[in-house]
């Protein structure tokens, strides 16, 4: 007797027709068909069953905060951290909060239960610090929400920046951050990284910093943290998000730059809405994308995951929380578009992010947490070409979101009466090669 089994599954490793029973939060069997009643089953009909979706880079602070307290005209990096500033210096706790926790009601109903978001602490009173904090409690019996004490104005270039970074960790913030390119020299950024691996290293804090996010083919830093993690022991345990400075250098000093990371074991975190909209504003044509070099980072062996980052701030005015909108970008961005290159895609959203944040139980395994979301869409390639309605999302082995699956009606003569979300008309691909094609009826 199982609390609940998901008949009829596909699961993203390509396995289909699959039955998932679930225990007291647990996924407790995996097979073709299970032999055993439940007290609630549920029928996916041959759609994808995957782990939740996983945020390693957000800024929950700033998020819902569009046009306040006006628009980033330029729609530049620099303009939006100027936004910010004045934002956050009239914004109370209270709307912190709010918009957080609205946020967080979207990110569910998209299947994303994990999420990790830099806090800027350069906030003299802290109170995004004391909000973030409120809203990691508020959300976790549904969000696992990391935060990053991230010195958005610089450790050394802002007032009191150090002690505002100690005092936040002193708080309870889980991550050691930092901004090395946006200190005020070259030689002050390097600094910063050696001072924030050190106090990660001896807090036993893991290190997420945003590392040369920039067209600038000479910031470096991401080399610097590569060192400072091998000299502090921090393998594994630190990540450099952006790193758009990688897509400007030139490939001799990448051939060396790469290795030195993957010896570091260094988490690498594109956000490749964000890094789109804003590199490259200097540029005329050839206009530069500005996102990192995926797929030779990935080749590397390097974990790669992708964030949203931003979801209606400063700095985008777009964002729908849907971690497949993210996927469908870098697949265009990256130029992957090969069904191996979206199922690493795939992970990206899902396994790599995981690994990222270090979680336990995550995955879709017999003994992993009973955490899942059903999509309308058959695979993996699937969901990332149709970003399709999540129909169930599940924590613990309980259902906690839904939606109603996307169907379109014709009237038309002699033509189909339904078209079931862009299924109905999509070739039917496995181990590579197209099956069969499907009809709607």
């Amino acid at each position: 007797m199982f609390d609940l089994i998901i008949r009829n599954a596909n699961l993203p490793d390509g396995r289909h027709g699959i039955d998932i029973g679930i225990t007291a939060g647990k996924i407790c069997a995996i097979d073709r068909t299970i032999e055993a009643q439940a007290g609630e089953e549920i029928d996916a009909s041959g759609r994808l069953v995957s782990p939740p979706f996983v945020d390693p880079h957000f800024h929950m602070d700033a998020t819902l905060s569009l046009g306040l307290p006006r628009m980033n005209v330029s729609g530049t990096l620099l303009e939006g951290i100027g936004l910010w500033g004045e934002l956050r210096a009239i914004a109370t706790k209270e709307e912190l909060v709010d918009r957080a926790l609205r946020y967080c009601d979207l990110a569910v109903t998209q299947g994303l239960l994990f999420i990790r978001s830099h806090v800027d602490t350069t906030d003299p009173k802290l109170v995004t610090v004391e909000a973030m904090i409120e809203v990691r409690e508020k959300v976790a019996p549904y969000i696992d929400l990391q935060l990053v004490a991230f010195p958005q104005d610089g450790y050394y270039r802002a007032t009191d920046g150090i002690d505002l970074l100690n005092r936040a960790l002193d708080m309870g913030v889980d991550i050691v951050g930092g901004i090395p390119h946006f200190e005020r020299t070259m030689a002050e950024g390097t600094a910063s990284v050696e001072a924030l691996c050190r106090i990660a290293a001896d807090r036993g804090l893991p290190v997420d910093m945003h590392c040369d996010e920039t067209d600038d083919p000479l910031s470096r830093h991401v080399e610097t943290l590569a060192a400072q993690t091998i000299r502090f022991g921090l393998e594994g345990r630190v990540a450099g998000s952006h790193l758009t400075s990688m897509h400007s250098m030139d490939n001799y000093y990448v051939s060396k730059l790469i290795p030195l990371m993957a010896e570091a074991r260094i988490n690498v975190i594109p956000n490749p809405l964000i890094n789109i909209m804003l590199q490259g504003r200097h540029d005329t044509y050839p206009k530069r994308r500005g996102m990192t070099r995926v797929r030779e980072l990935m080749d590397a062996g390097l974990n790669v995951s992708f964030g949203h980052d931003c979801v209606m701030d400063p700095w985008y005015s777009m964002g729908s929380g849907d971690m497949l909108e993210v996927g469908h970008m870098a697949i265009h961005v990256a130029q992957m578009a090969g069904i191996e290159d979206k199922k690493k895609i795939f992970d990206a959203l899902t396994v790599n992010s995981a690994k990222t944040l270090g979680l336990k139980g995550y995955g879709l395994e017999t003994g992993c947490n009973a955490d899942l979301v059903i999509l309308q869409a058959q695979d993996t390639l699937e969901a990332l070409r149709l970003k399709p309605n999540r129909l169930a999302v599940i924590k613990a082995g309980k259902v906690i979101a839904r939606s109603a699956p996307r169907i379109g009606e014709l009237f038309l003569d002699g033509r189909p009466l339904k078209i079931d979300g862009g299924l109905d008309y999509a070739p039917s691909i496995r181990d590579g090669e197209i099956a069969d094609w499907k009809r709607s009826t």
